[in-house]
């Protein structure tokens, strides 16, 4: 059963930096693509970054862009994500997500993600 787990998360000020981790567990993880998505209270979850299987490529979502960096390590079946210069708009619920390793690139729609983790907070401060 895949499994994903997202940490990192916590209470941030505004113009500083967290790094989250999400590590995976149950399935091929260097096989998928992944990546992070956001969803903050009252809003649809918004794509924030993707990386490939092999770290040949990554894309960012524009609000993030420039500010956060995707990384993954397949021989830790870890993916995490880099977010520096932290604004109050950042705060959301932080998913990782395993999506098609072919095909659909970059992976931006939710509903085509496969597995999904149970989200870490982000708060962050003004």
């Amino acid at each position: 059963q895949a499994q994903l787990v997202e940490s990192g998360g916590g209470l941030a000020q505004a113009g500083g930096s967290l790094r989250l981790s999400c590590v995976a567990s149950g399935l091929a993880f260097s096989s998928y693509s992944m990546a992070w998505f956001r969803q903050a209270p009252g809003k649809e979850r918004e794509f924030v970054a993707a990386i490939t299987w092999s770290s040949g490529g990554t894309y960012y979502g524009d609000s993030v862009k420039g500010r956060c960096t995707i990384s993954r390590d397949n021989a830790k079946n870890t993916v995490s994500l880099q977010m520096n210069s932290l604004k109050p708009e950042d705060t959301a619920v932080y998913y990782c997500a395993a999506g098609p390793s072919a095909g659909s690139w970059p992976p931006t729609r939710a509903d085509g993600m496969y597995f999904w983790g149970t989200g870490t907070l982000v708060t962050v401060s003004s």
